[in-house]
């Protein structure tokens, strides 16, 4: 079973915010609009359909060089 995680902040129009992570406490890099959202774990944990999940916030845009 995939480990989960909730993501908060970013783009409004980033419509998955109950992610897939391969290592926890591992920055997320989620791929957007031409770009990636990154996301940085925080202590916290929140109560979701899924169960009980880690919070990553996040935290910077980088875009895509073409």
């Amino acid at each position: 079973m995939a480990t989960k995680a909730v993501l908060e902040g970013g783009p409004e129009d980033l419509h998955e915010r109950i992610v897939p992570i391969t290592t926890p406490g591992q920055d997320l890099k989620i791929k957007h609009r031409g770009g990636y959202e990154h996301f940085k774990a925080t202590s916290r944990h929140q109560e979701s359909p899924e169960g009980r999940l880690s919070v990553y916030e996040w935290w910077e845009r980088t875009e895509i060089a073409e």
